[in-house]
């Protein structure tokens, strides 16, 4: 299809061919995940900051792009604060103390980290297309795209201009979350993007006497979404006071929950194909 026949929803697609602003595969990158919810508030962020620290365990080199331009938490939670800065190979994102996980975020170009980013679509949109082509991602074997709720701008342009290998969803026990999440999930299929498998956050509370799950938030729903989108279920992650410390802090590479983040890593290794070599 040429440039002049290529429309909003059908730039990115199989059936779109050519035109500038069709999705690219970066040469020396391996795989690409977007992780989403369409739903604020269920720890997408956090789901994403995980399973880049699951892959890193496990040896692979991994990156976070921080699409969420206007909501930006992934610095914070991985204790990232210094500056990218310019090089004849393109922009080099500052990476995370422990594992050297890479982190391209709005966040890390501002003075004040709380001023807030108050742009329309279109500069969302470039800045979005900027921090996939002109950061160097070389030799990077796993991107982490970390989505802002919503099927609007960003998610759009991120599908778009990302080669991506797949999309994990993230959500939470409540009816109205599967709900919600079920928008993200259809746009992904309209936009032909692989389903990875979901992630249930916040699933539950182990009571500190008995170890019993408790779930606070009433009954999973996440059986749901497995059975109507043939999705595995590659985690519940409960309520847990660590982690939230933990993120509050910057800390999250210290996470020390194995049996969680082998599983959810492993889920999305054989997800993709992926053996012990990207």
């Amino acid at each position: 299809m040429s440039e002049q026949g290529c429309n909003e929803m059908s730039c990115g697609k199989s059936s779109c061919e050519g035109c500038s602003g069709c999705s690219k595969k970066k040469k020396d990158v391996g795989k690409v995940i977007a992780v989403g919810s369409g739903k604020g508030g269920v720890g997408k962020s956090s789901i994403s900051c995980l399973l880049a620290v699951a892959l890193a365990k496990k040896g692979f080199s991994v990156g976070i792009l921080d699409a969420d331009i206007t909501g930006p938490s992934v610095p914070k939670l991985m204790g990232v604060t210094d500056s990218p800065y310019g090089s004849p190979q393109g922009i080099i994102p500052p990476a995370s103390s422990i594992f050297d996980i890479k982190v391209m975020s709005v966040n890390l170009l501002l003075d004040d980290p709380t001023k807030p980013v108050v742009w329309r679509g279109p500069i969302i949109a470039s800045v979005i297309k900027q921090f996939w082509e002109d950061v160097a991602w070389d030799k990077t074997d796993f991107i982490i795209v970390d989505l802002p709720p919503g099927t609007a701008d960003a998610p759009l342009t991120v599908m778009q201009t990302i080669d991506l290998d797949g999309f994990l969803v993230v959500t939470s026990p409540q009816e109205l979350s599967v709900m919600v999440v079920e928008k993200a999930l259809n746009m992904t299929k309209m936009m032909e993007v692989p389903l990875l498998g979901a992630v249930e956050n916040m699933s539950y509370v182990t009571c500190p006497d008995c170890g019993k799950a408790i779930e606070v938030f009433g009954p999973s729903h996440v059986k749901e979404i497995e059975e109507k989108f043939s999705l595995p279920v590659l985690g519940k992650f409960p309520l847990d006071l660590e982690l939230s410390h933990l993120g509050d802090q910057g800390r999250m590479e210290e996470y020390k929950n194995e049996e969680l983040l082998n599983a959810l890593a492993d889920g999305v290794l054989v997800q993709l194909g992926v053996g012990v070599e990207v």
